[in-house]
């Protein structure tokens, strides 16, 4: 095995080499507009009570909003969802553009048609650490789609599961 000393190269590299779940993470701003954007760090922390977190940097477009969200929606993206991870991870002025989304009924979050699941969820605890920070949310309701493949996202590219072992 190669040794890198340098923690942050460290975390880089072998990160790369672990494929994550592409999810996207929406919500409102203050003023109830739509705000959203692509995340590999979602995980489940525990069933009972239901609760999810992901991870933010705080010096992202959405991190004001997420000051003061009361409710997010946590998306499970799929093999058709690729432009969606490729456009909610760009500019933040044109993530909303086209019309494959509702406000869901009761939150009012936005949610994406083309994914395999939804959550809606409560944030209940955030945590700044350094220049991120840790959103912990207690999931209120799930919504299913039909399950096609999930969209994952290794060695900086996005990616479809391979034939299961």
């Amino acid at each position: 095995m190669e040794r890198i000393p340098n923690s942050t190269e460290a975390l880089k590299q072998a990160f790369r080499r672990h494929a994550s779940g592409v999810c996207v993470i929406t919500l409102n701003n203050a003023d109830g507009s739509p705000v959203g954007f692509t995340a590999t760090s979602v995980t489940s922390l525990g069933s009972d009570p239901a609760l999810a977190t992901f991870n933010v940097a705080r010096g992202a477009s959405s991190w004001p909003a997420l000051k003061t969200a009361e409710h997010v929606s946590i998306q499970m993206l799929n093999e058709s969802s690729l432009q969606l991870a490729q456009r909610m991870s760009q500019d933040h002025t044109k993530r909303f553009l086209d019309n494959d989304w509702f406000a869901h009924e009761t939150t009012g979050v936005p949610v994406f048609n083309a994914v395999n699941a939804v959550l809606i969820g409560r944030i209940i605890e955030r945590h700044e650490v350094a220049a991120n920070a840790v959103i912990v949310v207690e999931i209120i309701e799930g919504l299913l789609a039909e399950e096609l493949p999930s969209l994952l996202y290794h060695q900086r590219g996005y990616v479809l599961p391979g034939d299961r072992l």
